[in-house]
């Protein structure tokens, strides 16, 4: 459970400018329209890898932002994102 809010808390501050889509907080996506969920997996990588996976696959889906809604960690990495437009 530690492990998971740790990943969680890791990748829900990570935003890199030069992608189309942003990471939010919770509160940031109050105000937004969910456009359905990605999720990347099996992924041997560091966080800051998997939030770029995660922001490429919600880039493809032409979403402006995403908040990464589940991480699980162990020997791989495994998060799911919601899309906002």
């Amino acid at each position: 459970m530690k492990t998971t809010i740790a990943a969680l808390s890791i990748l829900s501050v990570l935003s890199f400018g030069a992608f189309a889509a942003d990471s939010i907080s919770a509160e940031q996506a109050q105000n937004r329209e969910s456009i359905g969920t990605v999720s990347i997996g099996s992924v041997s990588s560091t966080p800051m890898d998997m939030n770029a996976m995660l922001n490429q696959k919600a880039e493809q889906q032409g979403a402006s932002a995403y908040r990464v809604i589940e991480a699980r960690t162990g020997d791989n990495w495994h998060a799911t994102a919601e899309l906002y437009k």
